[in-house]
């Protein structure tokens, strides 16, 4: 009776309906002004009421959200980890790290597989999360490491969505030559990146289209 009591009285402490895992790319054609306009973009979503919002939808089946920055095969930093949204505060608190992150710096290479699988690794430390979702940001093809496809043949990668945010370049001369570029790019990220039976793709048309790509983004994955 008492251990029942004990299971009947705590349903939150291990109810987690999603474990996500987002994967900020931070390589070398990422400039620093680049790189702060994605960290303060993706700190305004998380700061958004309709984010946040859905994010706290579910009380008694919160979200854990880990956040994480990218480049080379060994450039994987924790901006954020492991943290269960239980409050908008939650949030904010994540927000702050983000808009205070500071540019990596050097030369790095864009190891997308490699990035994959830190991020099944962290996830690998939720299992009694009801899913488990990567969401990786990117605006290039991986030139180091494992192949991202290759990658996702990993066991690791069994029940877990990987979806993506394609970001294109703005520099281009024509909206025509910036539009094939961002389709060859999303094609790619569709065979070689995205996993699952429900992965899906979004676009940003450069990094001042980031914080309105990311905040579809969330709102569909969450």
């Amino acid at each position: 009776l008492v251990l029942l009591l004990l299971l009947v009285g705590h349903p939150s402490q291990s109810a987690c309906r999603q474990a996500l895992v987002l994967a900020l790319d931070v390589s070398s054609s990422i400039d620093a002004a680049e790189y702060t306009v994605q960290m303060q973009g993706l700190a305004r979503v998380l700061s958004d009421p309709e984010v946040q919002s859905l994010f706290l939808s579910n009380p008694d089946a919160p979200i854990d959200l880990a956040i994480f920055e990218w480049a080379g095969e060994v450039d994987q930093r924790l901006i954020a980890d492991w943290t269960r949204i239980e409050s908008s505060a939650d949030l904010s608190r994540i927000a702050a790290r983000l808009s205070s992150a500071a540019p990596p710096g050097g030369q790095k290479p864009t190891a997308l597989g490699s990035a994959l699988l830190f991020a099944a690794r962290l996830l690998a430390e939720r299992p009694e999360c009801w899913q488990h979702v990567i969401d990786v940001s990117g605006d290039g093809k991986n030139n180091s490491g494992v192949d991202p496809a290759a990658a996702k043949q990993s066991p690791d990668f069994d029940g877990v969505t990987v979806n993506a945010l394609v970001i294109g370049k703005a520099f281009e001369t024509t909206d025509e030559i910036a539009g094939n570029l961002i389709a060859e790019l999303t094609a790619y990220f569709h065979h070689d990146v995205i996993h699952g039976p429900d992965a899906f793709i979004e676009t940003a048309l450069g990094f001042e289209d980031f914080f309105r790509a990311m905040k579809k983004k969330l709102l569909r994955e969450t």
